[in-house]
């Protein structure tokens, strides 16, 4: 499944360029890969032009039929594809497992959505012509996607664009892009036609991408990462009016109410913190628990997060793989630095570990105080910070006093009052009672500063898709 070379118009491309992929469990090159360059670009959207002039055409039951097939050939592959994702991410096997499944399911779903692009026919009341509203394939798409999920921010974005009608080139992270290549010869034997998906990797990321959304025939760009980053794309994007879909960075809160079930509240919480290492938009980044059960969250917590065993992800029994490259380690261990300096009461880790790769323990801060750069930032890893509170007013606006509005965790027992809270908080998202929101069928996305448009649920087909009107007489 290793393969290293730009994927353009159905065939594999060599460069003379080319940079490496590192394992980030042991900091030695996995692999060589080619970097594209701007002739690569060309190329790759002169292919995608002429692919979906005739996929654009077909009926929606046969682009259904190529999006099922991929479903199909990559659940009997999972296990293929969770390694490669653990040799390039780090994560551990049951995160990559999971990841792979998750990411084969938008495929399924994305076939069953490509036959359901509904319109409608309807009468004006004032004139009395008809209005008559269809869905068109939108155009070109550019995608790019980010490292922490190499196979499921590729097929979430694939999907939604093939069963709309469009064509794509995809852009995927450099620290991980051996997965979306491997999964081209699968897309292949799908029925995917050749220049339909392309994939160019690359380490001038900013004038490749920048290029691409200048060419008059891209017409949406899809981008999940950084809100910076996020805000130079969508600048890049106003010069030709693209379509955008961004799904940005998060700031994720958890309130565990006073009457939360705590194993309810710890086992989501963990889920919220810890999936994907807490390398995550969605990753629980602040929680607040009310100040009579904090004691006892807190001790739990801690007791959960020490009992993980850190490791090589390929190794079996390991939980908690590492961060994926020096970068992000340090920059964890900098959010507890600050912390533990500012006040905040160190309960289990906060120590890097000797030897190779770009590990950090799964740690739980408590009594954290509001002015630690981990409350105002992604933390993306392994770091718990716990504050807590007496009041729900206080709590509702702490949680919301961020530019970010991606998801949000609520845990309670009172249905009616969690409801309640959930209604007040200005997220896109909202986890009750559990601590995963992520699911294909439904609308993914944030509020503010995390984003625009959505991807999964009926939604994630539309946004590749442009609405055309006809009035007519008859």
């Amino acid at each position: 499944m290793l393969h290293t070379d730009l994927y353009i118009d159905g065939a594999w491309h060599k460069t003379d360029t080319r940079f490496d992929v590192i394992n980030p469990a042991t900091e030695q090159v996995i692999a060589s890969v080619a970097s594209a360059e701007i002739a690569d670009a060309d190329a790759a959207l002169d292919a995608a032009e002429r692919a979906m002039a005739d996929w654009a055409k077909r009926t929606p039951r046969d682009r259904s039929e190529v999006l099922r097939r991929a479903w199909e050939l990559m659940t009997a592959r999972l296990e293929d594809f969770a390694r490669l994702i653990t040799l390039e991410n780090g994560k551990a096997r049951a995160d990559a497992m999971g990841e792979a499944a998750y990411a084969a399911e938008f495929f399924r779903w994305f076939a069953e959505e490509a036959v359901r692009a509904d319109g409608m026919i309807t009468r004006a009341p004032a004139s009395g012509a008809r209005i008559m509203v269809q869905h068109k394939p939108a155009g070109l798409a550019v995608l790019i996607t980010p490292w922490n999920y190499p196979a499921a921010m590729g097929t979430r974005k694939i999907a939604p664009a093939l069963a709309a009608g469009c064509a794509v080139i995809i852009k995927p992270a450099s620290e991980t892009p051996l997965t979306m290549l491997a999964l081209m010869p699968l897309l292949e034997e799908a029925g995917v036609p050749k220049g339909l998906v392309n994939v160019l990797p690359s380490k001038r990321t900013g004038a490749l991408v920048d290029h691409m959304l200048h060419d008059p025939r891209v017409r949406v760009v899809s981008f999940t990462g950084s809100t910076g980053v996020g805000r130079t794309l969508l600048k890049s994007a106003a010069d030709q009016v693209l379509k955008p879909a961004m799904e940005l960075g998060g700031n994720a809160p958890v309130l565990v109410l006073h009457d939360a079930d705590m194993d309810t509240a710890i086992n989501g919480t963990m889920l919220a913190k810890m999936r994907n290492l807490g390398e995550a938009c969605t990753a629980a980044n602040r929680i607040y628990v009310h100040e009579s059960i904090a004691a006892e969250f807190t001790q739990r917590l801690a007791a959960r997060m020490s009992a993980l065993k850190v490791g090589d992800g390929s190794d079996p029994g390991v939980d908690v793989g590492p961060l994926v490259n020096a970068g992000t380690r340090d920059k964890v261990a900098a959010f507890v630095a600050d912390a533990l300096a500012k006040g905040a009461t160190l309960e289990c880790g906060g120590t890097i570990p000797e030897g190779p790769g770009y590990f950090y323990p799964p740690t739980v801060l408590s009594n954290v105080p509001q002015d630690a750069d981990c409350v105002h930032d992604e933390i993306f890893g392994p770091v718990a910070a716990i504050q807590t509170f007496t009041d729900e007013e206080d709590a509702i606006a702490r949680a919301n006093a961020t530019e970010y509005g991606l998801v949000a965790y609520v845990f309670s027992r009172d249905f009616r009052r969690a409801m309640q809270v959930c209604e007040r908080l200005d997220y896109g998202m909202v986890g009750l009672n559990r601590g995963l929101v992520s699911d294909p069928a439904a609308p993914f996305g944030g509020t503010k500063q995390s984003g625009l448009g959505r991807e999964g649920g009926h939604e994630g087909m539309l946004e590749f898709m442009e609405t055309q009107y006809i009035s007519a007489d008859w």
